[in-house]
């Protein structure tokens, strides 16, 4: 049978929590059999498969181009079902804004089931939009933690902008010191003293109890709590700000124990490509488990450039418009902005993963070292830095090999203005640069160690980092537990180096840890 004799249906699903609208339109745009309403069950299921199936007999040789409008998880069980089915079929699962917005176009005066059932049978019919791939098995679960870890993440950000809400009226010139809300010592501080007026007349010694919370920064709190104009006090609004520090909290516990179970439900998931993403230094598991969720399979992206547009990395001009006056915005024209496209949480995670990678990645640490000197600001650096960590993940995922620091050197500042600038050897390939410059220094690969610089003044040399303490079980089985009895943790950490690198204030003491 020649193509010419397979007749094309599209298909529309518009899903729901218990029902589901279906409507079936030939490539005249014409019903191909009468639209109806399908329940989220077995019985509703073999609805959908004996429909298919008679317009099958029908028709004969059929094509359906089945096209799903996902909103929310009410298509999952759907979503599965279709694919077991045996049919000759084209699947493809919407975005629900590219849906909304098509069925805008086309049916604008009306929005029902119906209607949206029809518009996704017409995209699929008219536009042939490429099939979707079918999610593995073994990446549900992690998918479905990491949306669960997205939904936390936005409501720690509400439950902290409610806080700070009911504080603008409690004790607002605390917000104006602190620039993070949810930070342990603050939590701590308003669930023992909820207003201004407790935190005025608290003890010093009580205030200096608090974890973290350092004897400059209790001064500073406790002067302006005796000069707050608060408007609001009693005891009812000191519970209503306990009841949401309270909420906070939950939510940070909340939010830790679902990193734990996307941590391990990456550590889950089979070899494959995938698993070099963490190689590269400055990406954690939790960096590279919410990054595997939402790309699944990066053959989607043709160039990295593909990639770094999905996730909105990369600047965009912002200054549209005019005033009640007709003057232009006070942004220059020209000025670029993070484009604010792409998922928040995987965002989240690549800014945080740029900055560690800037000061742990010799190639990372270079890069920014020469957008800085460029005359970048150091947000805007940042921005740059989460477009190479994108570059370098498509690379080690599309080459399926673990991320290695090249082996030639390269300078972690630009050249002065005044410096001669002395051209690289023919044998050594320089990276991040198409054609030749005269004037520019041929920017080579990172090495693969960085040697310290000379300590300032009267600051200790930073120590040599050891082995962690499970190589060190490994290497040296020593009973620990009798060496502790007779060693205390000063002594070691002064014949480590890292006693005067801590902190005190009073019992505790703050710094790196030397094993990590």
């Amino acid at each position: 049978m020649n193509a010419s004799s397979v007749v094309a249906i599209g298909v529309g699903i518009d899903t729901a929590r218990y029902g589901h609208r279906v409507s079936f339109l030939r490539p005249d745009r014409q019903p191909a059999a009468k639209p109806f309403t399908f329940m989220e069950s077995p019985a509703g299921y073999e609805q959908l498969r004996q429909a298919l199936e008679q317009l099958e007999q029908r028709h004969g040789h059929v094509h359906f181009h089945i096209r799903i409008d996902a909103a929310g998880q009410y298509a999952a069980n759907l979503e599965r079902f279709v694919r077991s089915l045996s049919f000759e079929m084209t699947f493809s699962v919407g975005e629900p804004k590219r849906n909304r917005d098509y069925c805008k176009v086309h049916f604008p005066k009306c929005k029902s089931d119906d209607v949206e059932a029809q518009a996704c049978a017409r995209f699929a019919i008219v536009e042939l939009p490429k099939a979707t791939p079918e999610v593995p098995a073994a990446f549900v679960p992690l998918r479905e933690l990491v949306s669960a870890l997205e939904s936390q993440v936005r409501q720690n950000t509400r439950l902290v902008n409610q806080l700070h809400n009911r504080l603008a009226r409690v004790f607002p010139e605390l917000a104006m010191l602190v620039s993070d809300m949810a930070a342990v010592w603050v939590l701590r501080l308003l669930l023992k003293y909820p207003s201004a007026r407790k935190i005025a007349a608290a003890r010093r010694t009580s205030l200096l109890a608090i974890p973290y919370l350092t004897e400059e920064m209790a001064d500073k709190v406790q002067t302006l709590a005796r000069q707050t104009v608060a408007s609001s006090q009693g005891e009812l609004v000191d519970e209503l700000i306990r009841q949401s520090v309270q909420a906070v909290r939950q939510s940070q516990k909340s939010t830790a124990h679902l990193k734990a179970l996307v941590g391990k439900a990456f550590d889950a998931l089979p070899l494959g490509p995938h698993r070099h993403v963490e190689s590269i230094r400055g990406i954690g598991k939790l960096t590279a488990a919410v990054f595997t969720a939402k790309v699944l399979n990066l053959d989607r992206f043709e160039t990295p450039e593909k990639l770094v547009n999905y996730f909105g990395a990369f600047p965009e001009e912002s200054t549209s418009g005019t005033d009640k006056y007709g003057r232009k915005r006070k942004i220059p024209p020209g000025t670029m902005c993070m484009s604010r496209k792409g998922n928040d949480l995987v965002r989240r995670y690549l800014w945080n993963a740029a900055k560690s990678a800037v000061v742990h990645n010799p190639v990372m640490r270079s890069f920014f070292a020469r957008k800085r000197a460029a005359g970048k600001r150091g947000d805007v650096a940042l921005g740059h830095c989460m477009q190479k960590l994108l570059h370098l993940i498509f690379a080690v995922w599309k080459k399926d090999q673990p991320f290695a620091l090249p082996q030639t050197p390269v300078a972690d500042q630009a050249p002065a203005a005044d410096q001669t600038v002395t051209p690289a050897p023919e044998t050594e390939k320089a990276v991040g640069r198409k054609g030749q410059s005269p004037v520019e220094q041929a920017v080579t690969t990172a090495p693969a160690s960085i040697t310290p610089p000379e300590p300032a003044g009267n600051t200790p040399a930073r120590p040599y980092r050891g082995p962690t303490h499970k190589q060190a079980a490994k290497n040296f089985p020593v009973n620990f537990a009798e060496l502790r009895r007779q060693i205390t943790i000063e002594q070691v950490l002064r014949q480590l180096g890292w006693w005067e690198y801590l902190r005190a204030k009073g019992d505790q003491l703050r710094g790196p840890c030397p094993l990590h």
